[in-house]
């Protein structure tokens, strides 16, 4: 039976989202613990949280942690300390993604692995000491916070490209949104829309994984 066509069949490097990749995102963790502080319901908090451009700005290092948790305090309307802040926006790690721990340790006997963020620094503390397990299957993380360039920004393709030192081509680029397939497939990756564990699966099998 001929594989879907979003499968590839060669590769050189593999290169994989974080947030509901390898490890599972939930931010309603987040809502719930910073209203148990503000003595709110969770739902006074939804549609006020957005990935606004203080949110972007963080996730390329350009404001610290006090400077976010400053913005979400007025975005919100909840006055919480910092270190509540931070408590509920290290909440939202729920896990690693069921399965992804064994297909990483497979693939990595096989191609070198590389993993691609958008994150910040007080998220990048927390998972790497949180899941240092699971993240030792990756030669090296590209970070948003770190880097100063984020997804789906062609710049930053063209960064981590450049720096795995592969043709684009050859790398294959898990992701879970939309906008960030695109963004890598325009840059001249192949890349793999992951809806769920499985479709990785299927992806590292048409690759001989």
């Amino acid at each position: 039976m001929t594989r879907p066509l979003l499968f590839p069949d060669a590769a050189d490097a593999l290169l994989f989202d974080l947030g509901r990749v390898v490890l599972d995102i939930d931010i309603n963790k987040a809502l719930a613990c910073w209203a148990g502080y503000a003595g709110c319901e969770p739902a006074n908090l939804v549609g006020r949280f957005t990935h606004d451009e203080i949110y972007q700005r963080h996730e390329k290092g350009e404001i610290d942690d006090a400077a976010f948790f400053a913005s979400l305090r007025a975005a919100l309307g909840v006055n919480l300390s910092d270190g509540q802040f931070l408590e509920g926006w290290n909440a939202i790690f729920a896990g690693e993604v069921p399965g992804m721990a064994k297909l990483l340790a497979r693939a990595a006997q096989h191609l070198p692995l590389y993993a691609f963020s958008n994150t910040n620094g007080a998220h990048v503390e927390h998972f790497s000491r949180a899941y240092a397990g699971v993240l030792g299957h990756f030669r090296e993380l590209f970070l948003s916070s770190t880097m100063g360039l984020r997804k789906p920004d062609a710049a930053a393709y063209d960064h981590v490209v450049k720096a795995i030192g592969v043709p684009a081509k050859r790398i294959v680029f898990f992701d879970d949104l939309a906008e960030n397939i695109e963004g890598a497939r325009a840059r001249g990756l192949t890349a793999v829309h992951v809806t769920s564990p499985h479709v990785v699966a299927e992806a590292l099998a048409a690759l001989g994984i």
